[in-house]
């Protein structure tokens, strides 16, 4: 076993890095644990992310933030961390075959979108057709008619957002059962409510449901079907997390657990890169003050 670390850093989207590059710029010995998974590596190009006027796309930025990290000496390690053990020297963590020490963990793990099932769908985000965050990117869908789908009760409150955008916005369920509020709500706020689709497809262009034995296509379709914290890991150490997985953290973004952080979007908050990023900053901060003096 390899000497214990300051700060295992697990996940290597955008907050993941900016809290390994903050640890390294305070001196303090860092590795980051990258699947590759980050919800980032989906963006065709971000343009509310600060310091990018023009756009950024998500690949690009992930590759700018490793390329900053490494100048620092951060070393990225492409594998899973698989198992996380708290005990009295700090944490014990393990990856492929291997167990490595570290005194604290900042987890980055993020969270899954729950994606409709067809054929092109990678494609269809890459060209727009489908976009999983209107926070992100409804301002681009201005005047667009727009179909959100999932659950009616949950997705209503993002059509009713994105009728700051358009007012071409259709509600499209993906269950039966909707409640007479919501159905009235969906009214008087001139969003369009259709019937169950059979079927979803895309065209290279546009998706389009099979509604009522007709095909219906819309210029952008935001799946609002939920998402999926990736908080195992640490829920398994014994960190709490709310009714919807996400972890629990406190102003210093630390979990339930003594020394375990958590920032970005496996946490309870908005999941924006802005506010993953601040949650690292936030962390690595608390980590470094509570190492103790590193003197030169």
């Amino acid at each position: 076993m390899s000497a214990t670390l300051d700060c295992i850093v697990v996940g290597g989207g955008p907050g993941g890095l900016t809290a390994a590059t903050y640890l390294a710029r305070y001196r303090r010995s860092v590795r980051v644990f990258d699947t590759g998974c980050t919800r980032a590596a989906w963006i065709p190009k971000s343009r509310n992310c600060p310091g990018f006027p023009h756009g950024v796309g998500g690949p690009e930025l992930l590759e700018r933030m490793r390329e900053q990290a490494r100048t620092f000496g951060v070393e990225t390690v492409e594998s899973e961390i698989t198992a996380l053990h708290r005990d009295a020297e700090g944490f014990l963590v393990r990856h492929d075959d291997r167990e490595l020490r570290a005194r604290y963990v900042i987890l980055a793990t993020g969270c899954e979108d729950v994606a409709p099932d067809f054929d092109g769908l990678e494609a269809a985000v890459d060209c727009g057709a489908v976009r999983m965050c209107p926070i992100c990117d409804a301002f681009e869908a201005i005047d667009a008619s727009i179909a959100v789908h999932g659950p009616a009760d949950t997705a209503a409150a993002h059509a009713r957002f994105l009728r700051t955008y358009s007012s071409k916005v259709t509600l499209v369920p993906s269950t039966p059962d909707i409640a007479d509020e919501v159905r009235a709500e969906l009214a008087r706020d001139g969003i369009e409510l259709t019937t169950v689709p059979a079927t979803l497809s895309f065209d290279g262009k546009r998706c389009a449901f099979e509604l009522d034995g007709r095909a219906r296509a819309f210029d952008v379709l935001y799946p609002m079907m939920g998402i999926i914290s990736r908080s195992s890991l640490a829920v398994g150490a014994g960190a709490d997390c709310d009714d919807e997985g996400a972890l629990i953290v406190d102003r210093h973004q630390m979990t339930s657990v003594n020394g375990l952080y958590a920032i970005g979007d496996v946490v309870s908050a908005l999941n924006q890169i802005s506010v993953a990023t601040g949650h690292a900053a936030i962390a690595a901060t608390h980590v470094h003050n509570r190492l103790g003096a590193n003197f030169a």
